[in-house]
């Protein structure tokens, strides 16, 4: 194949960091179609802080380009799509942002050229789903023309220690010479190292059980959460002693949101039901952890009436609003699942995060949050996401005499909280 120029298209918390890598090794265009998140790029400033400013201009100052211009990557020929995969209001898969990408794909795709996808899909998207719309928008035959493979994005939002190059990456093409191709050009900026996968279709497989494994293990000890609440035993006092075992996983009861663990296993359950087969665990531990949310707003309320605090027109305190913590994502957090269920009480809720973007979280979920530490006292504090800022707080200092705290990330000393996951 001629010298490799890439374009990554979705330039979110996934294409960025890539396509910046991809920039040390190979000439690199980020394409995305908000203008506004393209001009911030460009000025050497990411906000979802995946990628480090001197890192991004670095990058800049050696060649590395974004932009909205669709006829600026019509010179590449090692396509990359890496935007976001959700699910619509039913929980059914949304695939919207990836035929609008095969869209802007198709119109640039020239012979011998190889897209690759990374966005999480159930098995079969890529193939039966994605490559369709190139082949009708540019008039090309699929593995004659043009090329695929599938490369499972491998990304972990806000953390520092496993970036993108130190996670193993898994790769596949559409025929073994190219998957040969997708493989070497991982390979050679991917440090930890690449697993070709035998078929795109295991590659997708792959990656959307990862997830959904995690998904149920921390839906089997949400549901331990419960049991031993209502024992009056603490959970986290029968993980410390289950975890001195060799092969106990050390899963932690919580919330489960963001744009992976919360949304990958509809993915799998809907491909499974198109397959005739009903995924019954699957499907009841998103239900568990679903109802998370709810859960910890129903037992800060039982806990503040057992104390005698009056509910109604209280003053509750929510500590974090992203999916986790040390990171501005707010997407599918399940912080917002306490706040709508603690607004049926007719309380007073106050929302501080120092990482939310206090505009986006009015956009998209319509609650004002604050990021400076409030100055007035509260009837409930409840820690919903363990950021690194709240540790040197004194919690008490923001109660009222009495009060509850609700710890649901584990974080705080027992002496202080009323209750916990």
């Amino acid at each position: 194949m001629k010298d490799i120029k890439i374009c990554v298209i979705g330039l979110g918390y996934v294409g960025l960091p890539l396509a910046r890598l991809f920039s040390t090794k190979f000439p690199t265009i980020g394409f995305d179609m908000n203008q506004a998140r393209v001009d911030a790029l460009m000025s050497g400033h990411d906000a979802t802080l995946e990628v480090a400013d001197d890192l991004l201009q670095s990058a800049l100052a050696n060649g590395f380009v974004c932009t909205t211009d669709i006829e600026a990557i019509r010179s590449c020929n090692f396509y990359v799509v890496a935007v976001p995969t959700p699910v619509d209001e039913n929980n059914n898969p949304d695939l919207r942002p990836l035929w609008g990408a095969s869209e802007t794909v198709g119109k640039v795709i020239s012979d011998g050229d190889i897209v690759v996808y990374e966005s999480t899909v159930y098995p079969g998207v890529t193939e039966d789903e994605c490559i369709p719309v190139v082949e009708r928008v540019s008039g090309l035959k699929f593995n004659v023309d043009f090329f695929a493979g599938y490369s499972p994005e491998r990304i972990n939002p806000g953390d520092k220690l496993h970036t993108v190059e130190k996670i193993k990456k898994v790769t596949s093409g559409s025929t073994p010479e190219v998957a040969e191709i997708v493989n070497s050009v991982y390979a050679s900026v991917i440090t930890a190292g690449t697993h070709k996968a035998s078929s795109i279709k295991v590659a997708e497989a792959a990656k959307v059980i990862e997830n959904s494994q995690r998904d149920i293990n921390i839906a089997f000890v949400n549901e331990l959460s419960k049991i031993f609440n209502r024992m009056g035993i603490d959970t986290q006092d029968v993980l410390e002693a289950a975890a001195t075992k060799w092969n106990f996983l050390p899963f932690k009861p919580g919330l489960v949101g963001g744009h992976c663990i919360g949304v990958d296993p509809y993915y799998l359950a809907q491909c499974a039901q198109r397959y005739g087969y009903n995924p019954e665990i699957i499907l009841a531990g998103r239900r568990m952890n679903d109802g998370m949310g709810e859960y910890v707003a129903g037992e800060t309320i039982k806990l503040m009436l057992k104390k005698g605090i009056q509910v109604l027109g209280s003053d509750i305190l929510i500590m974090g609003f992203t999916f986790k913590e040390n990171c501005p994502d707010v997407r599918n957090t399940k912080v917002i699942d306490i706040y709508r269920s603690l607004k049926e009480y007719n309380v007073n809720i106050t929302v501080f995060d120092p990482w939310a973007n206090p505009g986006i979280t009015r956009r998209e979920y319509g609650v004002d949050i604050i990021n400076d530490l409030p100055k007035h006292k509260f009837s409930a504090v409840i820690l919903a996401v363990a950021h690194k800022e709240f540790t040197g707080i004194d919690i008490t200092d923001l109660c009222t005499e009495p009060h509850i705290i609700f710890d649901v990330k584990g974080m705080l000393d027992k002496s202080i909280i009323d209750g916990r996951l």
